[in-house]
């Protein structure tokens, strides 16, 4: 039994050349595209990517809304916070500064 057989540089380089030879001939049989394919080829693409522009600004948008969204509910939570924070009024508070804008109204007519 014979044992397996290298092939040489030379039988490589015939073979790689010949098989470039056969991917260019077969590359310039295909049948080119008329100028009717290219043009609707290129008006799917314009539509593809409006579509995709469409969608990115979609999601722009979402994005955008959801940040609000999310400023607007931590300015409420630093607000309730703050308000939270401040001392309760007491009884005789409230009512003096009832009495006080009671007075500010009587005052200017």
């Amino acid at each position: 039994m014979n044992g397996y057989n290298a092939p040489s540089f030379q039988e490589r380089a015939a073979a790689s050349l010949q098989a470039k030879e056969k991917a260019l001939a077969k590359l310039k049989a295909a049948p080119q595209l008329d100028a009717a394919e290219l043009a609707l080829r290129a008006k799917r693409r314009v539509e593809r990517e409006a579509l995709a522009a469409a969608k990115a600004a979609k999601v722009r948008q979402q994005r955008e809304e959801k940040q609000r969204l999310a400023d607007e509910q931590r300015a409420e939570s630093k607000a309730a916070k703050i308000k939270a924070a401040l001392p309760k009024r007491t009884e005789a508070e409230l009512k003096a500064a009832r009495d006080a804008r009671y007075a500010a109204r009587k005052s200017r007519k």
